[in-house]
Formats: C-alpha cells, structure tokens, sequence
C-alpha cells in the first residue's frame, strides 16, 4: 500500500510521503510556506477536531 504524496501547493514540489493530522513545511524549492491539515481526524482523536483540506495550500511569504 502507497503512502500520499504531500506537495507543495504553489510548485508542485514533491515535499514528503504519508499521512497527516497537522503539518507546516516550507518548501526548499521556492521557498512557499505550506500548511496541511487532516481532512478527516484518525479514529484515536477526539471528535471536536475540525477538518480541513488534505491538500497544501501555501501562505504569504516575505524574503
């Protein structure tokens, strides 16, 4: 069984495999700030988790 792909929103760039609750990672290629959340809590969390897009989305960044 594959993991997901995790990508950056604004390149593309491959950033990691697998799944995810919360995570913020900026790309090494161009440098966006990608924030991701779980679309669905695991069946371990606590049922007031909100659910968000499984995608990266990214944020403004400033140089």
């Amino acid at each position: 069984m594959s993991l997901p792909e995790i990508r950056c929103g604004h390149c593309g760039h491959k950033l990691a495999e697998g799944h995810v609750l919360v995570l913020s990672i900026k790309c090494p290629r161009c440098r966006a700030h990608n924030h991701l959340k779980a679309a669905e809590p695991p069946a371990s969390a606590s049922s007031h988790a909100t659910a968000k897009d499984a995608h990266a989305w990214p944020t403004p960044h400033h140089r």
